[in-house]
């Protein structure tokens, strides 16, 4: 290998730096050396810390811990798919379905979104941003399997050139850049991002992968199962009407709580299993990619406001649903581990970590009691949490200034 990498050094690199034949296509090869094996730019001065952990690295680590979301979504997208067309449920025929689903929406999100920073990397010669190895992952599992590839690759442009590259790139974006994407699809596409029959599919609508498949065209007068639900638990708990137990709702509409912690339900591809989401999170605490204190606030703000909702006297079904579902359904636990952490638009400063976690999980489940029209939630909440990160940050920091001036003041008195 080392005998690759030295003639790549004498014979290609220079065609690619400054005055070869392709140097405005340096960050193409750049990014494609780094990711390869670890830059040879190194620190000179003493006070800087070696390690072989950069940032691409520490990218390719959060690709990692989504890998169980990633297999567990086209699964369940194959499966949700073949039980509500009738079609013979089996592990490959599940797996093979929801690849053909799943894995264009991935590429769609790469392809386009990679030709944006690429795009912006040549225009302003400089490297392609690492960031884009996760941001062109979350954008997809935050989809629903049945998205429409020209929306995907919409959302997810959006996401890149206004979520971030015209803040700068990455480091100067207040947004998260897959979030900005999904939240834009769903604002100017409610009708074809929402809604119970997004999360499924159907035959009629998938010519081209039932050909594939060998699966005949379904007849004129064809129709789905009768009493195959598509409606997610959030748009059921969202809809039960004041005075009717949630969870009797849930129940009679298939759902329950193992279910929804197993995640073979109905939802967007990545967020449905909150046992893939932990696996992942294992793996980030233990490398110590992710926040804790984002996370575990974010998770105790969540548990606080669905326990006060519990408390407080209303005839709200919704608001009566116990805490601990809150966390099961829908994207939340996606949100706060994979989302909320984003450690470009999130609170940097340690006490800031806790307070933007805690307030994204109290917002989350105000937003989902409150507006029915928007049972979700973690989306808004995250986003609007970026906005206020910097403020966060602000404040602890004007508190530490104040309190070691108090500190300074009373060791000149003594």
């Amino acid at each position: 290998m080392k005998f690759l990498f030295d003639l790549q050094d004498k014979y290609i690199k220079p065609l690619f730096e400054k005055g070869g034949k392709f140097e405005n296509l340096y960050p193409l090869f750049e990014a494609g050396d780094t990711f390869t094996r670890t830059p040879p730019d190194v620190t000179k001065g003493s006070p800087h810390v070696r390690d072989s952990i950069d940032q691409k690295r520490l990218m390719v680590y959060v690709i990692y811990a989504l890998t169980p979301c990633i297999l567990f979504g086209i699964w369940n997208a194959g499966n949700q798919f073949n039980i509500h067309n009738g079609i013979e449920s089996t592990f490959s025929s599940d797996i093979l379905r929801g690849s053909l689903m799943v894995l264009p929406i991935i590429f769609t999100s790469y392809l386009v979104g990679g030709i944006c920073e690429v795009g912006f990397a040549i225009i302003r010669k400089h490297e392609i941003n690492e960031g884009f190895l996760v941001s062109g992952m979350l954008f997809p599992l935050t989809l629903a399997p049945t998205t429409p590839l020209w929306q995907v690759a919409l959302g997810i442009a959006f996401g890149i050139i206004i979520g971030k590259e015209i803040f700068g790139g990455v480091g100067y974006n207040i947004l998260n850049p897959a979030l900005t994407g999904r939240a834009f699809l769903f604002f100017a596409y409610p009708a074809q991002i929402s809604g119970d029959t997004v999360w499924v599919g159907s035959l009629k609508d998938t010519p081209i992968v039932n050909k594939i498949l060998g699966i005949a065209e379904p007849s004129a007068g064809w129709q789905a199962l009768d009493g195959v639900t598509m409606a997610t638990p959030l748009a059921v708990s969202a809809a039960a009407e004041n005075g009717i137990n949630a969870v009797n709702s849930l129940s009679m509409s298939g759902f329950n709580l193992a279910g929804m912690v197993i995640g073979n339900i109905s939802g967007s591809i990545g967020s449905t299993s909150v046992i893939a989401i932990l696996l992942g999170l294992g793996f980030l605490l233990l490398t110590g990619v992710a926040s804790n204190k984002i996370i575990f606030s974010g998770i105790a703000g969540a548990a606080f406001m669905g326990l006060l909702f519990n408390i407080l006297p209303t005839d709200n079904s919704f608001a009566n649903i116990p805490f601990y579902y809150h966390l099961a359904m829908g994207g939340f636990m996606f949100g706060i581990v994979f989302m909320a952490t984003d450690p470009v638009s999130a609170a940097a400063t340690d006490k800031g970590k806790i307070v933007y976690g805690f307030l994204i999980g109290v917002l989350t489940v105000i937003i989902r009691v409150a507006n029915p029209a928007y049972p979700e939630g973690i989306m808004l909440a995250i986003l609007f949490m970026n906005v206020m990160a910097p403020m966060i940050d602000h404040y602890v920091v004007q508190g530490h200034i104040k309190q070691r001036t108090k500190y300074a003041r009373a060791l000149n008195h003594a």
